[in-house]
């Protein structure tokens, strides 16, 4: 039996307000930055960590530079990383931050429905403005000026090309 993991992506090039749940399998079984970075190249740009500490080099692996990896989960029941020394453990230019909430920050209906709602391919993420890689700073304003009325998403592309 073939591993898959599940991930949130553009439906298409071309289409950034659609997001899609697919399965993707793993032909390397634990080992997920090898399957992504097969995919993506440089890596994602965000990921969220819900196993633990015996998956966390496996999730900042399959992180681009710049990308941020948030520890929140440990379904493994492992909470400490022995022996942790950040330079080696953490792939230069990756961010890693940590949530550790507890139940009481989201009533568990809605965590549950949104998950849900990912897993049937309904989940709305609104999306204010996409820009271009070159209109940056109009994002970064946009963003500052705090109106937005959902994500502000900025590609890689640069306009005109």
């Amino acid at each position: 039996m073939t591993d898959t993991m599940r991930a949130i992506v553009l439906d298409a090039p071309g289409a950034p307000r659609t997001l899609v749940v697919r399965e993707i399998p793993i032909p390397v079984p634990g080992n997920v930055a090898i399957t992504v970075r097969g995919i993506l190249g440089d890596g994602v740009d965000a990921t969220l960590e819900l196993v633990g500490t015996p998956t966390l080099p496996d999730t900042l692996r399959a992180t681009r530079i710049h990308g941020v990896v948030c520890f929140t989960g440990m379904l493994s029941n492992e909470w400490t990383v022995r022996d942790f020394y950040p330079i080696d453990y953490i792939p230069r230019g990756v961010r890693l931050t940590s949530y550790g909430g507890d139940a009481s920050d989201l009533p568990t209906q809605v965590l549950q429905g949104f998950l849900d709602a990912i897993t049937a391919g309904t989940a709305v993420v609104p999306i204010d403005h996409v820009y271009s890689f070159d209109q940056i700073g109009e994002a970064h304003a946009a963003m500052e000026a705090g109106t937005a009325r959902g994500k502000l998403v900025v590609t890689t592309s640069r306009s005109g090309r």
